[in-house]
């Protein structure tokens, strides 16, 4: 059968005042809405399978919330679970949707909402619900863009980098316009920072208009964060405002644009195969050191911190040392909660958690948990023959980051609050590759 699909997007920004989630120790309350934040779904079937993309503009979902949406879809739409990829833009101007045990103690930060909870699930299915009843005869195709110059790698200017943006273009059977687009893409949506009390989707929002300006105000422009644990704009931007915001959200997407408009009549398929897996897997955990030495690391990133203030140092090196505060505060609240028993009681909610492949025609999607750094996706990239695109925070957040072995030995905010050893990277990566071979398999059965 002929490819059916459709797209739908629906607002899920706060209907008054919130704390936004993103950055400790600020007391941050809306005061409007620059950009509405999105529930963007894209729903496609060949007649036998049916699976629906959501991405969500939010910072993150506990696991038990994320399922809850997965699961809901899949009821609603009559799509096997495996078949609903949901993933979160990880925007950090949105309202608070998940407890982090780093930042207990915070007063600045309340505790989600359920309430908001509960409407975005139903706002989720309400999109992907749209989204199959807009269905029509369709065609696909997949492509890439060069994404140079939009972030980087924010702990090591020249540590490791993804500048592959993924591309799946969604047009009618009779060719035209796109209906939708999907972009996958790992760079933290961190223009904005804790100054900015605007409720904002970041430079996403620009992308998103920049093809609209482009193909149409129709279109439907899901955007899925790759993993992007240690990538930023850090180095790449001149100052924390909406203006830069557009400046990099607009150049994604041109090359977006331009990777689309290489794309010839050849290269779009409306018969093509749709497969999904899913797997539960548990992860390493890793032990918080004693209080006493977490106390001394907080001594000391504070006092690199004043020092390389006090030297007039370059801004992205600050921010750097700032972030490696905040992560020494995250390491001495974590001990003191792993004396009392909290970790083991929260990672109880968390664990197993589960890895999907999702795919679609020519390429296949992966959804990891969590934050991961970006040498995973890397890996799986690496390690994969066929075309695969890795998107981070599918299926809920891990309390932190997942950290490659190096950046753990040398420290720093991301590996100072992570919950998982490195060793859970790795376990990641070898069940999306075991899934993704399960899922050809069962293509060429």
């Amino acid at each position: 059968m002929t490819l059916r699909a459709g797209a739908a997007a629906v607002d899920i920004s706060p209907t008054g005042p919130v704390a936004l989630f993103g950055y400790p120790h600020v007391e941050r309350i809306s005061t409007g809405i620059h950009d509405p934040l999105l529930a963007s779904a894209l729903f496609l079937t060949n007649g036998s399978y049916s699976s629906v993309l959501i991405a969500l503009d939010l910072l993150m979902l506990e696991p038990p919330v994320a399922r809850a949406i997965r699961r809901a879809v899949a009821s609603r739409i009559a799509a096997p679970e495996e078949a609903v990829f949901v993933s979160c833009t990880h925007t950090h101007s949105g309202p608070v949707t998940s407890r982090l045990l780093a930042w207990q103690g915070d007063p600045t930060i309340p505790t989600p909402d359920a309430g908001y909870l509960q409407w975005v699930t139903d706002r989720a299915v309400l999109a992907a619900a749209d989204a199959r009843a807009a269905a029509i005869p369709a065609e696909l195709a997949w492509c890439t863009a060069d994404a140079t110059g939009v972030g980087g790698n924010r702990l090591d200017p020249q540590g490791a980098i993804d500048r592959e943006a993924g591309i799946l273009v969604v047009r009618p059977a009779e060719g035209g316009p796109p209906l939708a687009v999907a972009v996958v893409y790992g760079m933290h949506p961190t223009v904005l920072h804790e100054d900015s009390t605007l409720v904002s989707s970041d430079f996403p929002h620009f992308t998103r208009l920049e093809l609209r300006e482009r193909f149409g105000p129709s279109l439907t422009v899901l955007f899925h964060t790759a993993p992007c644990g240690n990538q930023s704009p850090r180095y790449f931007v001149s100052g924390q405002t909406f203006a830069e915001a557009e400046r990099l959200g607009r150049r994604l997407g041109q090359a977006v644009a331009k990777g689309i408009e290489t794309l010839a009549a050849r290269d779009f398929q409306s018969k093509c195969s749709l497969r999904g897996a899913l797997h539960a897997v548990e992860l390493p955990r890793r032990s918080m050191p004693p209080v006493d030495e977490a106390e001394g690391l907080l001594r000391r990133c504070r006092d690199q911190y004043e020092h390389l203030r006090a030297e007039g140092t370059e801004p992205a090196r600050v921010r750097t040392a700032e972030c490696a505060v905040f992560g020494a505060e995250g390491t001495l609240a974590l001990a003191r909660l792993q004396a009392q028993g909290e970790i083991a009681r929260t990672l109880a909610h968390y664990m197993p958690t589960d890895v999907q492949v999702l795919q679609i025609g020519s390429a296949s999607l992966v959804g990891l948990p969590g934050e991961c750094f970006t040498e995973y996706s890397l890996e799986i990239k690496r390690r994969w023959p066929g075309r695969v695109f890795v998107v981070s925070l599918v299926n809920g957040d891990l309390q932190g980051y997942i950290v490659t072995q190096e950046a753990a030995a040398q420290g720093g905010y991301e590996a100072t609050t992570a919950l998982f050893s490195p060793s859970a990277g790795n376990t990641m990566v070898a069940t999306a590759l075991g899934l993704l071979e399960a899922v050809r398999d069962r293509a060429d059965s």
